[in-house]
């Protein structure tokens, strides 16, 4: 990950306003997607570069997204730092 350590402006929990989607950022280049109350429905890893995000899920599927004025927008979704 370019920016990845564990002070990470970007490293933590990003919620949907709903609650319904849970992305954690950790630390180490990976993460943990929340779906409702399926607490792990996707795990993989992440790189962010600049205000960019670019996921690879361990199945294999890949997505991105853009952290613009502290707020995530990824896949149409709208997810919040908790």
């Amino acid at each position: 990950m370019a920016e990845a350590d564990a002070t990470h402006r970007y490293v933590g929990m990003w919620i949907t306003q709903d609650g319904r989607i849970r992305h954690e950022l950790l630390a180490n280049g990976r993460y943990v997607e929340a779906r409702g109350t399926r607490e792990r429905a996707y795990l993989g890893r992440y790189d962010i570069t600049g205000d960019h995000i670019e996921y690879w899920d361990d199945t294999g599927f890949t997505a991105d997204g853009d952290f613009i004025d502290g707020v995530l927008h990824h896949a149409g979704m709208i997810l919040y730092r908790k």
